[in-house]
């Protein structure tokens, strides 16, 4: 039962906001192709400064483009309470992923202002550069950046699959401020964000609280044998990496299951070589993603994924190496900030729920350098990084109500 409540958005206007971002850089699906730094980009990015503008804030942006809009507090030495997520989308992506988390926090400094609720931190409302990482290496790029993860010059001189340099597209389309990176100190940290999966649908459950971020390794096997011709080579004296690189993806999925709950483990990119087909499999070289909101089981799994590869190999007779190529420590967000966050659903009445992010999200590394947390709200069939990718008016709604109230808790 949702209780009333005189502190809401306007749900109308929040759902007009995400239909109107949603015509910038339209997919051919339904959904949306606005990826990082292009035009489109640069207009949905024009759209946002008008709407924040017009909501009495200020804009800064930085030197990897993140946008920095900020509605002023009482107290003029107090830092802000910031609210944030990102405007680009994949390739095929969806009309909601990250947009709702950054159009919530315009909608929460226009309720503010409708209600004339001061508060003694100032608001920031922040739109981060490169979420995604679909054209330009890393995910997560401008909050990295931002968190001392990366240096700001190594970020500028990123390289999409065309050889197009990150910092000149930036400048192309208007949108390398001259904000240090970092400048910007906060209080605290707020992100809302669709689940990207179906734990929260399936469920019934409004609010996601997220506790915790999935720690990642990304590891890169080759696997060497030799190339043979697979109608003279008998059985038994073959050295085939496929029958090899097969065992050792079974081997991800049992390692996975073992160590429940809140583990996941798969094999993506797969080259086989020479790739025809009356050639044995000479090399074969694929990555392997394990993830776990436990560090300890993260370095567990690697070491059992090892031991049993090279089990594996030894019995084909193969050669084996594992690197990790990637990857990130699990994140567990900041208590109060969460106390905030479940007050804040208990005050609606919202049915709410600890969970654990899956996917990365700027927060993760914000995190690292302010007090931070998230909150989810479902995604029809938990679909995600897809044009199908929906929500409903009463979720996108319920979700920013609930950010709106621990804001105002964390600012007052």
């Amino acid at each position: 039962m949702v209780k009333e409540t005189n502190i809401s958005i306007n749900s109308d206007r929040l759902w007009d906001s995400l239909m109107t971002m949603a015509k910038i850089g339209p997919g051919i699906a339904g959904g949306n192709n606005r990826q990082t730094v292009t035009l489109e980009d640069g207009e949905a990015r024009k759209l946002l400064q008008e709407w924040s503008e017009n909501a009495g804030m200020t804009m800064k942006v930085d030197e990897l483009g993140s946008m920095y809009f900020k509605r002023e507090g009482t107290d003029k030495h107090a830092l802000p309470v910031v609210i944030g997520s990102h405007l680009d989308t994949q390739p095929t992506g969806g009309k909601y992923d990250g947009v709702l988390g950054v159009l919530a926090g315009l909608e929460i400094v226009r309720t503010l202002n409708d209600l004339n609720i001061q508060t003694k931190h100032p608001i920031l409302v922040v739109n981060w550069t490169n979420e995604e990482g679909s054209r330009f290496p890393p995910a997560m790029m401008a909050s990295a950046g931002y968190a001392g993860i990366y240096e700001v010059e190594s970020l500028l001189s990123a390289k999409d699959a065309e050889g197009n340099i990150f910092g000149d597209e930036l400048n192309k389309i208007g949108w390398k401020g001259s904000e240090t990176v970092g400048a910007q100190k906060f209080h605290c940290y707020y992100e809302l964000h669709i689940e990207q999966g179906p734990i929260l649908e399936t469920e019934e459950i409004d609010i996601g609280v997220v506790t915790h971020g999935q720690g990642l390794k990304w590891l890169e096997v080759k696997l060497s044998g030799v190339e043979q011709h697979t109608g003279t080579t008998p059985m038994h004296v073959r050295k085939d990496t496929s029958l090899a690189l097969s065992e050792i993806i079974l081997a991800v999925n049992h390692i996975a299951n073992k160590n429940q709950p809140n583990v996941l483990g798969s094999v993506g990119h797969i080259e086989v070589s020479p790739n025809s087909r009356n050639v044995i499999a000479g090399n074969s070289l694929f990555t392997i993603d394990i993830r776990s909101p436990d560090i300890n089981k993260l370095e567990k799994m690697e070491n059992e994924l090892r031991d049993m590869a090279i089990d594996i190999c030894n019995k084909y007779k193969v050669t084996f190496e594992m690197d990790q190529i990637g990857g990130f420590d699990p994140v567990a967000f900041d208590k109060e900030c969460l106390d905030n966050i479940r007050n804040s659903a208990d005050k609606f009445g919202y049915s709410h729920k600890d969970i654990v992010s899956g996917a990365g999200h700027d927060a993760c590394w914000i995190n690292t350098v302010a007090p931070s947390a998230m909150v989810m709200c479902p995604c029809v069939d938990g679909l995600s990084h897809n044009e199908a990718e929906e929500i409903k008016p009463e979720w996108a709604s319920s979700s920013t109500n609930v950010m709106l109230h621990a804001t105002i808790a964390s600012a007052t």
